[in-house]
């Protein structure tokens, strides 16, 4: 099976393309010399820039200018040939494109189990199902990126989570962190250009505290720097966030604070110095955007943790 040609659509969201990764290895490992064409968000495809297997990346533009499904079927013929497509998404317009691509083999995602199980496994499921394999998922894998030594430990914050408002944490919360461990570490805050500013808010925190060793990225990082600067840190503390599963992949020691997802689901994968910190309500894991509760009850599953929880978990980290 040499120099098969192999078609992936990936996962649009950052931290679900991270969390297929091991299962593209297993494909890797089972088919070695095969050359592969991803397909996927802006975003998602940036973590196979370096991938040593990749030949092609392609974003999927196609709700951008025209029809949509004109859009699709374009980029369905300008893959071209493969022996083998895949992809990793559920809907109609993932079986639209399929349908097109010009490939001997196609799968298409699905759940085999209702059970409460990690998505990577899902994944590589989905994977050995296609393939008739045994495997099983390893590590996170993205290529390209060389921990390097800091003059100071480096602290990482990610107040934002581009799911929706119900799985952030709050900016006083995050900046009470940061003043607590500024002796200890530098910090950077990240964020995309629509948490510019509860990073400005966690700014504003920290100046009035005469704090002064961060620097506020939001807004000012391509993916491929935000990927750079996570490998980097000596500590991260996140959401349930695409940048959380970036720092899994390098075994960065992170502090995940979870609300209203699932962590059994979509918890760091495979990063031994994981810790996350949750509060529970009957009312989670409710999966929504935003909290639809009223009163005392909205966001507590967010509200309820606060800046020493945190700093207790950090104690943890060996």
């Amino acid at each position: 099976m040499k120099n098969k040609k192999i078609f992936i659509e990936i996962p649009t969201w950052l931290g679900d393309a991270v969390m297929a990764t091991p299962a593209i290895e297993n494909i890797v490992a089972t088919i070695p010399n095969c050359e592969l064409i991803i397909l996927g968000s802006f975003v998602s495809t940036k973590i196979f820039t370096h991938h040593p297997n990749v030949k092609r990346l392609i974003i999927d533009d196609s709700k951008k200018g025209g029809f949509r499904y004109k859009n699709l079927y374009k980029i369905a013929k300008s893959v071209g040939n493969v022996d083998i497509a895949y992809s990793f998404r559920r809907n109609f317009t993932s079986d639209f494109l399929l349908f097109f691509v010009d490939a001997k083999e196609k799968y298409r995602y699905r759940r085999y189990t209702q059970d409460e199980i990690h998505l990577v496994i899902r994944y590589n499921d989905f994977i050995n199902r296609s393939l008739k394999l045994e495997t099983t998922p390893k590590e996170l894998k993205i290529y390209g990126y060389e921990k390097k030594e800091n003059s100071k430990p480096l602290l990482g914050i990610n107040p934002g989570a581009t799911y929706g408002s119900a799985k952030r944490w709050y900016p006083k919360e995050f900046a009470k962190v940061i003043i607590e461990l500024s002796k200890e570490y530098d910090t950077l805050i990240f964020g995309g250009n629509g948490e510019v500013d509860m990073a400005k808010d966690i700014e504003d925190e920290l100046l009035e505290s005469n704090i002064t060793n961060y620097q506020n990225l939001a807004g000012k990082t391509s993916v491929e720097e935000l990927i750079e600067k996570i490998a980097n840190l000596d500590l991260f503390i996140t959401n349930d966030s695409g940048p959380m599963h970036l720092a899994a992949a390098f075994g960065v020691p992170t502090i995940c604070i979870f609300g209203p997802t699932k962590f059994t689901e979509t918890s760091q994968w495979k990063n031994e110095k994981s810790i996350i910190v949750k509060k529970d309500f009957s009312c989670m894991p409710c999966m929504k955007r935003e909290c639809h509760l009223k009163g005392d009850e909205y966001h507590q599953c967010m509200k309820s943790i606060n800046a020493n929880d945190v700093l207790n978990k950090i104690k943890e980290i060996d």
